[in-house]
């Protein structure tokens, strides 16, 4: 299992709870698409996971940023997945950063709200922010390997399932 979060914006830990932090305990690795804020917050992230692949966003210290690339491509149960904080013009740029890197999932942060999107032979998903939603529903996701495919849950971080899909 993979668990894809972002946006944590934290001073000096991950702000992990409940079923999230259970989650990361079990999971293979951990996918985050930027906003540490802080280098605390990203130790704090690489003490919790088996194996943190990370980017770094614009709310990132300098410090930050010199640990992370601005984007990277993983590979996991068949999928290719481009990650990135975010990119100008929205969905559609997310589109193209996704196809620029023969991507069949695009994961993304930045607006705080978790969202799974299909775009032709695209999926997009952003986790939202588990420690800062915003006025959105906090959350994180869960990537399954299943028959089908690959299982994205979408989950707030007590485990509510906010919504599901067979990538």
């Amino acid at each position: 299992m993979i668990v894809v979060c972002s946006d944590t914006h934290s001073n000096g830990s991950h702000e992990l709870t409940d079923h999230m932090l259970d989650a990361i305990s079990e999971a293979d690795r951990l996918i985050h698409a930027g906003d540490f804020t802080t280098v605390s917050a990203l130790e704090a992230f690489h003490e919790e996971a088996t194996r943190l692949e990370a980017v770094f966003g614009n709310a990132d210290d300098p410090s930050v940023r010199d640990r992370l690339p601005p984007a990277r491509t993983v590979e996991w149960e068949g999928l290719r997945i481009a990650v990135t904080h975010r990119r100008d013009g929205g969905g559609t740029g997310l589109e193209m950063f996704g196809r620029e890197r023969g991507a069949d999932l695009v994961i993304s942060g930045h607006s705080h709200r978790p969202s799974i999107t299909r775009a032709d032979d695209l999926v997009l998903l952003n986790p939202g922010s588990h420690a800062q939603p915003r006025g959105n529903r906090p959350g994180y996701a869960e990537l399954e390997p299943v028959e089908e495919g690959v299982r994205c849950r979408l989950r707030q971080p007590d485990g509510t399932l906010i919504e599901e899909a067979t990538l």
